[in-house]
């Protein structure tokens, strides 16, 4: 009695079970002589040089214009500066106060004065950039502005406010840590022995 599957199978396939078609015998190691035939096709010479020496000599173009991030303190996002790559940071510095006073952003700006900002590599960095270094020998296109330390009588930040982080400067705190820092290295020394 035939099962139940044998009904489903065409007969012309039941002479082709364990014969791989055509198609799939490239698969398994046997290439047919047809495509054998077509990787041997002679093909056309071409140049390996697509651009002539001279071009390759030429200098890379100069570039005109950098954009930087900059975040000022206290700021929920980075200002950005377009400005030219000979510029100086005394001028990024002025151009983020400009800018930032003139979208509006808060904390408001207690002086528009660029004077009484310094600019750093990021929040971190202790030691504040020359401001007669040009940007193009900076290395980095995102900075960090906070207020300079306030002279005597003045306010504390350029918000207005007086707080105890702002009213050093970080040249003067990298010294004091740099100072007190010691005094920590012999006390380790004391736990290590």
């Amino acid at each position: 009695m035939p099962t139940s599957k044998s009904h489903r199978t065409a007969p012309e396939d039941r002479g082709r079970r364990g014969k791989l078609p055509k198609k799939a015998s490239s698969f398994y190691g046997r290439v047919p002589p047809a495509i054998a035939a077509a990787k041997e096709l002679c093909r056309p010479m071409t140049a390996p040089e697509l651009l002539p020496p001279a071009s390759l000599s030429e200098p890379r173009p100069r570039l005109t214009k950098l954009l930087l991030n900059v975040t000022v303190l206290g700021s929920v996002g980075a200002v950005q500066v377009v400005m030219t790559p000979d510029s100086m940071v005394g001028d990024l510095v002025a151009a983020v106060v400009r800018q930032y006073g003139k979208e509006g952003r808060r904390p408001a700006l207690a002086s528009d004065d660029p004077s009484r900002f310094d600019l750093h590599y990021s929040q971190f960095s202790l030691e504040s950039l020359d401001r007669e270094e040009k940007l193009m020998a900076l290395g980095s296109r995102n900075f960090f502005v906070c207020p300079k330390k306030a002279v005597a009588g003045g306010p504390a930040n350029g918000y207005g406010g007086s707080t105890a982080a702002a009213a050093s400067s970080c040249s003067c705190e990298a010294q004091k840590a740099a100072k007190t820092g010691f005094n920590w290295l012999k006390f380790m020394d004391f736990l290590l022995q």
